[in-house]
């Protein structure tokens, strides 16, 4: 799951990876469902904390992204006061060949989408598509109330 998170001037927060042979691209931060993790929002704060050092006040369920043999990757709206390099605690990060995981701000406008690589592309469509027709993300539907999806760590679902 991810977390697309507005920041306290009205941006975007996006972490620009940088992999040796690779173009950087841009994610939104989260990442997989663990075991421990009590329900989806439990574990997109969890990741969202791991990746950015804070945790993230999450509003709502604006996206399900079907990314194909990468499974499907559910998207949080929410927003975030701040975040750090330095208190950041997952793993990935402890492993040089996973290169760099910067931080970067943009403007919440559709271009800030439609102009680089930002990842789930999916998503990324969704959100400039939503932000292109003037709407207020924060007014879209909360997906959990309609989701009938099951959701959990890889592993632990039946195939």
């Amino acid at each position: 799951m991810r977390a697309l998170l507005v920041t306290p001037g009205g941006g975007v927060l996006l972490i620009r990876r940088t992999r040796p042979g690779v173009p950087a691209y841009w994610v939104l931060p989260g990442g997989g469902i663990e075991p421990g993790d009590a329900s989806l929002e439990a574990a997109a704060i969890r990741e969202v904390r791991e990746e950015t050092g804070a945790v993230p006040e999450l509003d709502r369920l604006i996206h399900i992204a079907d990314i194909g043999e990468h499974g499907r990757h559910a998207v949080f709206l929410g927003r975030i006061d701040y975040w750090s390099a330095e208190a950041r605690t997952g793993p990935e990060f402890a492993i040089a060949a996973n290169g760099l995981y910067d931080f970067d701000e943009f403007p919440l406008v559709p271009s800030t989408f439609t102009g680089r690589v930002v990842r789930p592309t999916l998503t990324s469509a969704f959100v400039a598509g939503a932000l292109h027709t003037g709407g207020n993300l924060f007014e879209l539907p909360d997906l959990r109330a309609h989701n009938r999806l099951r959701w959990g760590p890889r592993e632990s679902l039946p195939a």
